[in-house]
């Protein structure tokens, strides 16, 4: 079984040379690396056509925010997506069927983080004393206003 299993990830190179040196071992190694790389399709954010030549089936949700969160949470989940935009800030996001549990999972991580950020959207501490510090304006002259009255 393991016999089978390191035969089946082994490769065999063969290579004529005169004097094999580091580099050219290097040369070949990075040329058999891109031959392979080509056979198997990418995985990640790529472009809508890219993710239609896959052959498989593709969905699409609607998606209104920031969409480098959305890439954060996506490659956690190791889903393949692409980003149409249909207007400023709107985006349709298409994935792949059969992947559509893990896309879900991620969905609502995003919505959660979404909504995380939304909750600690605060002002920042030197512009709330400043919010204060003019309401504290206003309620002393409404003060000396009413002082002078009564006299």
């Amino acid at each position: 079984m393991v016999d089978e299993d390191i035969s089946r990830r082994s490769i065999a190179i063969s290579v004529k040379a005169a004097k094999l040196s580091a580099r050219a071992l290097a040369y070949v190694l990075a040329s058999i690396g891109r031959k392979l790389s080509k056979h198997e399709p990418p995985h990640g954010k790529m472009s809508v056509k890219k993710l239609m030549s896959h052959g498989t089936a593709v969905s699409s949700i609607e998606l209104s925010g920031d969409t480098a969160l959305f890439d954060r949470v996506a490659r956690k989940w190791n889903v393949d997506y692409a980003f149409y935009k249909t207007e400023p800030n709107k985006y349709l996001l298409f994935f792949k069927s059969n992947q559509a549990d893990a896309m879900t999972a991620c969905f609502a991580e995003y919505s959660k983080k979404v909504l995380k950020r939304e909750k600690s959207e605060k002002l920042p501490i030197r512009e709330q004393i400043a919010k204060a510090r003019d309401a504290i304006k206003h309620l002393e002259k409404k003060r000396t206003k009413e002082r002078e009255r009564e006299r």
